[in-house]
């Protein structure tokens, strides 16, 4: 009975063995075979459409095909290499070689996408083991405009960077996953916020500024401050999202939001906007400016030094390091971070785009730090963020996230609202135009647009140091300044000076110039008419308002205070920021 029990076992055990061998055979027979289906394959997927805020296309999905090989059914590998490289000349016919002779894979691929000249071609040389497989291109028809906005795609379409990354984490990557077959036709487009038009004007311009001032990189942005849509950004050196492998290039990073920089006396704005808004300060104080500030055995410098007091619009005007360390020291380090916090200059700022980058800050948050920072220096951050906190300082105080998607709606992406008050808004607004008039930006000034902007000239860090060499210059202005509606960003690294600049390299001699051609390139395509006659923005009614000078309405307020003997007729100046200015 027991060994009749064994027999029984040992009858069930070889029949389930070849079953599953059975079974294992039927599916290899049932599976697609030949030309038409390799063993292994990684299809590459449908993409939506992306087009700009007024419809025109970015990036489209494209037939193709691709040629692959099964080892195991090349009867002549010699052939098969002298055919296949009489069609594809640029492959490596001895790599080739190895791969068809390796009779234990039973796929590999010969070349991704090609054209279908290519592939009539490779199908007249008759070469059995050889076939096609239908897939799909991505084509990006504006090359290089708008590629760190667009981001690329691999060979096998999924996105790898910037929006076309974006695209496959909101669910599409993880429902191709399970197997769903996506056409393209049954995809809704994606529709940015970018305007080509204003898009490629930016590139122009900074491309050109790169070969003017031999510099190593430029970057620029244009963003609506009333909704945080991103209108245009460019970061130079950039790629053509069609050759992918190039946006792997160290040089070619989005410095607009990958990057993080001290952003120099563009800061300013922030730092003047924290004194008003703490009550200590206001448009009438005073600052001592007629020494450099000292710090145990560190001192702050301006550049090109009054030697005497300033009002506060003066400090700004003249971009006072020193009157900016006052106000910030006084004012203390706790304040300080709060307000910075507020304006979202202390965390990593997320958009659609998943390159990111975290703001560098200090250690050990000290009275030395809280003074540098008030100019801009010993805290990095993305510039995309300094915008965005800009940008609030000059919309009524609302913080917006910034967006690369045109339509999305602003509630949910307010960070914060009335950050500072209207006062504040309105003097801010008032001297970033006067800087225009006649300060550091005036090179930026266009005919019939009143513009207004902050310069800055940054010292980069070398080798832990900051090098006297090399510079990153800024500006970043608001149009219309009464009202503004956009900013503009344009940065240069390492500007070199020519002798038209006398020498110069500061913001005042690069990047504001550059920033007047984009917005007179722009500006008209954004739909802000020129004005018909030259006039004041900012009536006097609204310029004593804006200072508490009610006893000045009807008079010429650029006289200066009544304790101040000084003019504000500010000529251009070579403005610099830099830390020399913080010596031992």
């Amino acid at each position: 009975m027991r060994n009749a029990s064994r027999i029984i076992i040992g009858v069930v055990a070889f029949a389930a063995v070849y079953a599953v061998i059975f079974l294992r055979l039927a599916q290899f027979g049932m599976s697609e075979t030949g030309d038409d289906a390799p063993v292994a394959f990684s299809p590459s997927v449908a993409r939506p459409d992306i087009l700009d805020r007024n419809g025109t296309l970015l990036a489209v999905d494209l037939p193709t095909g691709s040629v692959y090989a099964e080892p195991s059914r090349i009867v002549d590998v010699d052939e098969a290499v002298e055919k296949l490289t009489s069609v594809l000349t640029d492959l490596d016919a001895a790599k080739l070689y190895r791969q068809l002779s390796n009779k234990k894979a039973r796929f590999t691929w010969i070349r991704r996408k090609i054209t279908p000249a290519e592939r009539q071609a490779i199908f007249e040389q008759g070469v059995p083991g050889v076939g096609f497989r239908d897939e799909t291109m991505r084509l990006y028809p504006n090359g290089t405009n708008g590629a760190h906005f667009l981001g690329a795609v691999n060979v096998d379409n999924r996105g790898i960077a910037g929006i076309e990354k974006w695209i496959d984490q909101q669910g599409l990557g993880d429902l191709r996953q399970t197997g769903i077959d996506f056409k393209r036709e049954g995809l809704e487009p994606v529709q940015l916020s970018m305007d080509l038009r204003i898009q490629h004007a930016l590139r122009d311009e900074l491309a050109k500024a790169v070969d003017k001032f031999s510099a190593i990189a430029a970057s620029g942005l244009v963003l609506d401050v009333t909704n945080g849509e991103v209108i245009a950004l460019a970061s130079l050196p950039d790629f053509d999202p069609n050759q992918p492998a190039d946006a792997l290039k160290s040089d070619r990073i989005n410095r607009i939001n990958v990057g993080v920089y001290e952003m120099g006396s563009t800061f300013k704005a922030l730092n003047t906007a924290l004194a008003l808004e703490s009550g200590q300060f206001n448009v009438h104080s005073v600052l001592e400016a007629s020494r450099p500030l000292q710090f145990g055995r560190f001192r702050i410098h301006d550049f090109h030094a009054e030697n005497r007091p300033l009002s506060m619009p003066e400090a700004f005007i003249y971009s006072s390091n020193i009157a900016m360390a006052r106000m910030a020291t006084q004012i203390g380090i706790d304040s300080q971070r709060r307000f910075l916090k507020r304006f979202g200059q202390l965390d990593r700022l997320t958009t659609e785009l998943p390159e990111s980058a975290s703001p560098i800050l200090p250690r050990n948050w000290q009275i030395l730090n809280t003074a540098t920072i008030s100019f801009g220096h010993g805290l990095a951050v993305t510039p995309l963020q300094a915008s965005m906190a800009v940008a609030a300082l000059v919309n009524g105080g609302n913080l917006i996230r910034p967006t690369f998607i045109k339509g999305r709606e602003v509630a949910p992406r307010l960070l914060g609202q009335h950050l500072v008050s209207d006062q504040t808004g309105e003097a801010l607004r008032y001297m970033m135009r006067l800087n225009a008039e006649a300060g550091s930006a005036r090179k930026a000034e266009v005919p019939g647009y009143y513009m207004g902007g902050k310069t800055g000239t940054a010292e980069k860090v070398v080798g832990g140091r900051y090098s006297k060499d090399k510079v990153l210059t800024s500006f970043m202005g608001v149009v219309p300044a009464e009202k503004p509606r956009y900013l503009f960003l344009v940065m240069l690294d390492e500007p070199k000076a020519l002798k038209e600049t006398y020498g110069f390299r500061a913001s005042g001699w690069n990047a504001v110039p550059v920033a007047g051609g984009v917005i007179k390139r722009i500006v008209p395509m954004l739909g802000i008419a020129p004005s018909a006659a030259p006039r004041d923005p900012f009536p006097q009614t609204v310029r004593a308002r804006a200072f508490g000078w009610e006893h000045f309405v009807g008079h010429d307020i650029t006289r200066g205070l009544p304790s101040i003997e000084a003019s504000w007729a500010v000529p251009v100046r070579e403005e610099n920021d830099v830390p020399e200015e913080i010596q031992q």
